[in-house]
């Protein structure tokens, strides 16, 4: 009975993999894994591929198949899985669904039990490398920041810069004054400020101008008589 099912699921095994399954001998084979993750950005490689490598035992489907777990040859190193690492891992995953399916087929079962705990895993070392980065990130980030950040304001430290900035504002008043009290040294005598009507009027002015120059028209005009007598 044991036989006739072993050849049975080895015909479907054989329509499911075509390319991807590799016969040994009569009950041992190995099916290669192409695995399904997102490299890092910047990272063109490709998908790492892992082998499940079976051999059906005497009885089984009543009992598990042995199973082994490689890679292909020369394969290069993925920086988030290591076969020779993670080997008893991804061997355990396939603990459950072996009980949970003694007496039936399973090898399609722990095909697809051993390629999502291989992605799992990787996407797993991903994000927690990605979590570091931003980790490290956010701390850069933080101390970047202090060099703008002042001390905490007390009212000691607000009264003393107070009294700073008053003492700048005023020499930079006397700066000033002293500038333009130089400035009109140079010119040698200051402008004087020419008075609007306005101004005239109101300190008195307007009369003693027109009266004064009243006065002085008078006078021309007896002058030019007495010229035009002689």
């Amino acid at each position: 009975m044991g036989v006739e099912e072993q050849k049975e699921e080895r015909e479907i095994l054989d329509s499911i993999y075509p390319d991807e399954i590799t016969d040994i001998s009569d009950t041992e084979f190995r099916i290669a894994i192409q695995l399904e993750v997102t490299n890092d950005e910047g990272d063109d490689s490709e998908p790492p591929t892992i082998i499940l490598n079976v051999r059906f035992t005497p009885n089984y489907p009543d009992e598990a198949p042995d199973l082994d777990i490689t890679q292909p040859p020369n394969a290069p190193k993925h920086p988030y899985l290591d076969i020779q690492d993670d080997k008893a891992v991804l061997l355990s995953s396939l603990t459950e669904p072996i009980t949970d399916n003694l007496g039936m087929q399973m090898v399609f079962t722990l095909v697809t039990t051993l390629k999502d705990s291989a992605e799992l895993l990787i996407t797993e070392r991903q994000g927690a490398k990605a979590a570091l980065a931003e980790i490290e990130a956010q701390k850069a980030e933080e101390e970047e920041n202090k060099k703008f950040q002042g001390e905490a304001v007390t009212r000691e430290s607000f009264l003393q810069w107070r009294e700073e900035f008053q003492r700048e504002l005023a020499e930079e008043e006397q700066k000033k004054k002293d500038e333009q009290e130089a400035e009109d040294k140079k010119k040698g005598r200051k402008e004087e400020k020419k008075l609007t009507g306005r101004e005239l009027w109101e300190r008195g002015l307007v009369g003693k101008i027109e009266e004064d120059e009243g006065e002085d028209a008078l006078a021309g005009i007896k002058d030019l008589k007495i010229e035009a007598a002689s």
